[in-house]
């Protein structure tokens, strides 16, 4: 029996709008025809009158500067006067048009405080901070900032501005977007910005860019820093979407991301921020081919776990560590290969080019055993034309089994109990592959 069952549409998260709201001695100023406190209460109206008619928004409201009069002023003059609840329009309208210019601005202060005025994180909680002065309290800005993200405040603070300097305005840009009170724009700006942020989410495309320049490259773990923070923030795996473009990601609005991408050997993306409710696109160049070490199936080559050492050409830094008859990825390029049969195998140069498989093949193993009647000591060389090369020591054991590459050999032997040079027993031998040998030490 088929059951059909209809979907039913998820609310949308509600959205909580917090105002800080600067009732310091500095708002007495004249602004235009009237001061600066009454040109702030005026604006805060229009944003708390247009915003109130979405049923999803509530609202609280917190103050500094209120209480204590300058000087000598009071840096932790600053208090959540009207707190998140329903149908507290009219309360927060009434506090505002109490307030009169007081104390001192402790905007560090107000701003860390605020981390603690939203309910919880199941919300798009919200900052707005109307403002005429800088703080004066020597604290941080910045670091409340950092507070509020992990408080999950979603986006950066908005910083209402009323008559600051391009000096006093550049202290705000590690804590929010600042807008000018007297640009005509700034109240279309901002409640466009709060009514699309359901429909417009902050979202990050990381474009895996091919040697064509093309954002093809794919199946790649990467991790997001938090450059403030100097600690990781997400771990995704890269991935193509259905219509084979890079899937989209949704970020918080943290302050500087930067982004590596864990190919062989890792890339790493310049320092980028996001914008709130905008798509942000990240480009890294990050072409790559496959390379493998491959040996054909032999009597001998399942009884040993071959794996070999990747490292950039004319670099000792080791890569990785990749077992026989395994593709692996890498960016395109040149590569040092040390591979760690009996003996080891170099190779040198190895070129990885853009989707390509660079397979390298290596001759099946031999079976070589070695036995003694008692425990010795001694070793295995390979016989070249030029010289002999040591491959390995032999242990104590009276038997013992090594997995030799084709060659000719020697084997030096002496036994424990014998205490002279003279009693070494030297026998040589070749190796085939997928051949076994035994060699007796005592005959």
């Amino acid at each position: 029996m088929l059951i059909a069952s209809a979907q039913v549409a998820k609310s949308p998260k509600p959205t909580r709008i917090l105002f800080v709201f600067d009732a310091s001695n500095s708002m007495v100023a004249k602004h235009g025809a009237t001061n600066r406190i009454e040109s702030a209460k005026t604006l805060f109206y229009r944003f708390i009158d247009s915003l109130s008619k979405n049923r999803h928004y509530s609202f609280a409201l917190r103050m500094y500067g209120h209480t204590v009069k300058y000087p000598p002023g009071d840096c932790k003059d600053s208090k959540l006067v009207v707190p998140f609840s329903k149908n507290n329009i009219a309360a927060i309208k009434a506090k505002v048009a109490e307030a009169k210019p007081t104390g001192i601005t402790p905007i560090e202060h107000s701003l860390t405080e605020s981390a603690n005025d939203f309910p919880d994180r199941n919300a798009v909680n919200m900052v707005i901070l109307i403002t005429d002065g800088i703080e004066e309290c020597g604290g941080d800005p910045c670091a409340a900032r950092q507070k509020l993200m992990e408080k999950g405040i979603v986006f950066k603070p908005f910083i209402i501005g009323i008559g600051l300097s391009p000096e006093q305005i550049k202290t705000f840009e590690c804590v929010g977007n600042y807008y000018d009170m007297d640009d005509a724009n700034t109240f279309t700006d901002i409640t466009r910005i709060i009514q699309q942020q359901k429909l417009n989410k902050t979202s990050v495309q990381v474009n895996l860019l091919d040697s064509k320049g093309l954002p093809k490259e794919t199946e790649v773990n990467m991790t997001f820093e938090d450059t403030g923070k100097k600690q990781y923030a997400y771990n995704y795996i890269h991935t193509l979407n259905v219509a084979g473009n890079p899937d989209t990601l949704y970020l918080n609005d943290y302050p500087q991301y930067k982004l590596k991408a864990h190919t062989i050997p890792p890339v790493e993306s310049e320092p980028f921020t996001v914008v709130p409710g905008k798509h942000t696109v990240v480009p890294i160049d990050a072409p790559q081919g496959f390379l493998s070490v491959n040996r054909f199936a032999g009597a001998y080559n399942y009884n040993e776990k071959v794996k070999f050492l990747v490292r950039k050409s004319g670099d000792m830094a080791t890569l990785n560590v990749q077992p026989l008859n395994q593709k692996e990825k890498y960016l395109t390029g040149l590569y040092d290969l040390e591979i760690l049969t009996l003996p080891r195998i170099y190779k040198y140069r190895v070129k990885v080019e853009q989707s390509k498989e660079t397979p390298l093949d290596i001759p099946n193993a031999g079976m070589v055993q070695i036995k003694a009647l008692e425990a010795g000591d001694g070793c295995i060389l390979q016989e070249t034309p030029q010289k002999l090369e040591w491959v390995c020591n032999l242990s104590a054991a009276t038997i013992q089994t090594f997995y030799l590459q084709p060659g000719n050999y020697r084997v030096e032997w002496r036994s424990k109990s014998l205490k002279g040079s003279i009693y070494t027993i030297e026998k040589k031998f070749s190796v085939i592959s997928d051949n076994q040998l035994v060699i007796e030490l005592y005959r």
